[in-house]
């Protein structure tokens, strides 16, 4: 089982129908963590004009993932929504690519903060240690800076979210970040990643 995390900044890219078909037709199992992108940026839009509070806001960007989700399945067949990993059982289930809805899950960890601290990312990286997700990886249109592969500069760069630092580490499980124009690497990277560890594989896109 590998975790994927499609980065809402894709909702107006042309690559996002590329991405799709490619995690649609895998033969891993894969489970598609959904951005908010600018659903989210909505919420964020909203709660500055009207100063509701952080747990609000938390809620409503977790249902901006899922509406971002609702786009993602709508662009392929092959996707399928999955509201709660409650009596959800991969093994038994045909069907290889799901995309999460994470409010249900999420908001039963009273864990999790409600903070804009944690993102996609984080929930991203949270799930995968939910499910002892063979990888996880993040399709992200940011490229680095710099090649330093340590969190605390992923983070400072904004290439992460505040929390990725306290999530990251806890998936026990390789961790990769792929630049949205190169989902050409996808499947060399589902497939060449046993193991675990805590790891940062950053690729980059090719030079003009």
């Amino acid at each position: 089982m590998w975790v994927v995390k499609l980065g809402g900044s894709l909702a107006h890219h042309p690559a996002l129908r590329t991405w799709t078909s490619a995690l649609a037709a895998s033969s891993e199992k894969i489970i598609i963590v959904p951005g908010g992108g600018p659903f989210a940026d909505e919420v964020r839009r909203l709660q500055q004009t009207w100063r509701f509070d952080d747990v609000r806001a938390h809620t409503l960007a977790l249902r901006a993932m899922e509406q971002f989700g609702q786009v993602l399945c709508a662009l392929h067949p092959g996707l399928r929504p999955l509201e709660s990993l409650n009596a959800w059982n991969p093994k038994t289930q045909r069907q290889s690519t799901w995309v999460w809805a994470p409010s249900r899950d999420v908001l039963a960890d009273s864990s999790i903060e409600a903070s804009w601290d944690v993102t996609s990312d984080s929930i991203a990286a949270w799930l995968a240690r939910r499910v002892k997700a063979r990888g996880l990886l993040l399709v992200k249109s940011a490229t680095p800076g710099t090649k330093d592969t340590r969190l605390t500069t992923l983070v400072s760069e904004g290439l992460v979210d505040r929390a990725f630092l306290r999530y990251g580490p806890r998936t026990e499980c390789p961790i990769g970040i792929l630049h949205r124009d190169r989902v050409d690497q996808v499947g060399g990277w589902l497939h060449s990643r046993p193991g675990y560890g805590h790891v940062i594989d950053i690729t980059l896109p090719e030079a003009d």
